[in-house]
């Protein structure tokens, strides 16, 4: 094996992966140069390659982190001096001295029972040790053995009689109540991360200026007496026009604000602390260089690249009531989702809402201003080509570096968690497979020309459960695209919820895997956001999407995929019409709304512990609400419901839907 190689392997590159259709891949040489140029580990000579592995060694030696499992033994890192005791102080303040053992396979500590964040000191060295619970927190810790339904919604998607543009989380409780009374016990929602206010033209949920930090937009002002003036609303959401006019109404409110929410914003600026002053300050200073065509920190003159820095400090005092508008605003979100949360439990839902986690953020958005030691420069992250995606992805953003992860002690991924969590009662972790490895691409690179960067997985998931118990939330993690060998085992095991998703649950000879034979440890569903609904699929208007606009390279043929497509219709009701959820002739390609009845009984009689509905399903609607690999050519995002929800529950169409669903997940 070259020094290349082995430098590659000790950064934790992936030199070798098999590809979505089982078939050996190799990452050239160069992209190996120039993503471990990238992680700081130079690599275009023997010279400086000999200087990366003393770096690699160094930064092995400098472990201040370590995680265990409750009730089994600790294992210690290698290299430590672990002569004689070590002292634990826990959590609670309580200090320990436990006798350090030593068998063949190194030294460990007797088996600890409390779980959370301790420190351990042993020589001269202090660690923080992390001990977890076996598994996450799970729906049978709130319902039993209860089979739970709820859909997922897009937020912005959503109506109600205010017509401010797009749903926000007013509309969000109100939603939520009409889903309890429905039946359903969870509601899971887009991404809520917060984005760009003085940008229009950033409004994917999927590419935030910071995850730590909530979406501004989706505040409600009616909660504090300024309900808004409503808009002309039409069947896609003009974001140019929309988000001025929202941050126009969250002004008013704030300069309208009494005493009564001014103590409030008070006491949730002294609770967030600096990191909710320097993401204020950072919104402020986006909205200041916006107007000069700056679109992240990296465009602003570099005396401003320093959170830190004097002239920071100068713009804040100067333009301090321009962050108190940016704090008052994060507080406003937080005081609605909290709203919207509350609104879901009283109305009858075990679990509420489930928030969706996004897999990074961009490069030059508040996290990477205020932390970027924590981040990777110069790769983004994607997928290599699959299903979703042919041409492999490039999503512009970026995540958390696994060396970072291991030197800070996870503080990074510790707070997007617990981000994640509060007001919800869930998290769906979106590409879960990045706990194990993320396709990383240099910068200008083209998708397909990465690679895999290995992730300390077996500590983020023993996090994973501490957080969880802590907020008593489920966990589910989007295990979809190019699985690597035993990661949903390892999910399994914490009870982090898998996702089965009806098109992709088929044995090796394409037919659809009957609903008995599911995972029960699971989340059932008929799609996702990135996948065709159920009546589009029938209709085929995902291939004529791709037809339109020329996906799929030289080899495409709509004519071959159309007729493909009607021995796959076959296949599916012959597949529902044995799980008893279809009845009669099959109907023909223009027919949906048979076929998005049986789907979902078909979906619901799984024993998947938990069903996820996506609202385009629950209301039979044609149109996706994203095209994976397009930005402009697709309205992502900008899909409004036909209505609001408590009107299209009521129409008696989706209403026998639904109480069909209800009966088959308590049968």
């Amino acid at each position: 094996m070259s020094a290349l190689h082995r430098l590659a392997l000790g950064a934790g590159l992936q030199i070798d992966w098999r590809d979505a259709n089982g078939r050996p891949q190799r990452v050239s040489d160069a992209t190996l140069c120039a993503v471990l140029a990238a992680l700081d580990l130079p690599a275009a000579s023997e010279c400086e390659i000999a200087e990366s592995f003393e770096r690699l060694r160094a930064s092995e030696h400098d472990l201040r982190f370590i995680s265990a499992d409750a009730g089994t033994p600790v294992t210690l890192p290698a290299g430590c001096d672990t002569h004689g005791d070590a002292e634990l102080i826990l959590e609670d303040g309580t200090h320990l001295h436990l006798a350090i053992e030593h068998h063949a396979d190194g030294a460990c500590l007797p088996p600890l029972t409390q779980t959370g964040y301790h420190r351990l000191r042993f020589g001269a060295r202090e660690l923080c040790l992390a001990v977890a619970p076996p598994r996450c927190f799970g729906v049978a810790d709130v319902a039993g053995e209860r089979r739970l339904w709820g859909p997922a919604i897009q937020l912005p998607s959503l109506r109600d009689e205010r017509s401010l543009g797009f749903g926000d989380f007013g509309t969000l409780g109100r939603t939520a109540g009409s889903f309890a009374a429905a039946g359903a016990d969870a509601l899971a929602i887009s991404p809520t991360h917060a984005l760009f206010p003085a940008d229009p033209r950033r409004y994917s949920p999927y590419a935030p200026s910071s995850r730590l930090f909530l979406n501004i937009l989706f505040g409600d002002p009616g909660l504090i007496g300024e309900p808004g003036e409503p808009v002309a609303e039409g069947a896609l959401i003009d974001w140019h026009d929309a988000i001025p006019a929202r941050v126009a109404l969250l002004r008013r409110a704030f300069a309208r604000r009494g005493d009564a929410t001014a103590a409030r914003v008070a006491a949730f600026r002294a609770a967030g602390g600096e990191a909710l002053v320097h993401h204020a300050i950072y919104d402020a200073l986006h909205s200041h260089f916006a107007v000069h065509g700056a679109t992240g920190w990296q465009g602003w003159p570099a005396a401003f690249h320093d959170p830190s820095s004097e002239a920071v400090a100068q713009f804040a005092a100067q333009h301090h009531e321009e962050v108190d508008f940016f704090i008052f605003a994060q507080w406003l979100a937080t005081f609605s989702l909290e709203a919207a949360q509350k609104s879901a439990i009283d109305s009858g839902m075990k679990i509420g809402l489930i928030s969706d986690l996004a897999v990074g953020m961009d490069c030059g958005g508040s996290h990477a201003w205020s932390r970027r030691d924590q981040l990777l420069t110069g790769l983004s992250i994607g997928a290599p080509p699959d299903l979703l995606g042919p041409d492999g992805q490039n999503w512009g953003i970026t995540g958390f570096s696994p060396s970072a992860l291991r030197r800070t002690g996870f503080e990074g991924f510790i707070a997007t968690v617990r981000a994640g969590l509060d007001c919800t009662g869930g998290i769906r972790i979106d590409h879960a497979l990045g706990m194990n490895r993320l396709w990383v691409v240099p910068d200008g690179g083209d998708a397909g020309e990465g690679a895999y960067l290995t992730y300390p997985m077996d500590d983020m998931l023993r996090l994973l459960a501490i957080e969880s118990h802590r907020a008593r939330a489920i966990v589910i993690g989007e295990d979809l695209g190019t699985i690597p060998d035993g990661l949903r085992p390892k999910l399994e095991a914490r009870q982090v919820l898998g996702m089965r998703v009806l098109w992709f649950e088929r044995n090796d000879r394409g037919e659809f895997t009957p609903p008995a034979h599911w995972q029960h440890q699971a989340v059932a569903m008929t799609g996702t956001h990135d996948v065709p609904t159920v009546a589009g699929w029938w209709r085929g208007r995902d291939i004529d999407w791709n037809e339109e606009l020329g996906r799929g390279g030289p080899d495409a043929d709509g004519a071959r995929d159309r007729e493909v497509r009607a021995g796959e219709r076959s296949r599916l009701w012959a597949a529902m019409q044995a799980s008893g959820a279809a009845n009669g002739p099959q109907p023909d390609g223009t027919d949906t709304e048979p076929v998005v009845d049986a789907a979902l009984a078909h979906v619901g009689m799984t024993p998947c512990t938990l069903a996820i509905i996506p609202a385009e399903d629950v209301f039979g609607l044609i149109e996706q609400p994203n095209l994976p690999g397009t930005i402009d050519e697709h309205p992502n995002w900008r899909r409004r419901l036909p209505g609001p929800a408590a009107a299209l529950l009521g129409e008696p169409g989706v209403a026998a839907r639904l109480d069909r669903l209800n009966k088959v997940r308590t049968a």
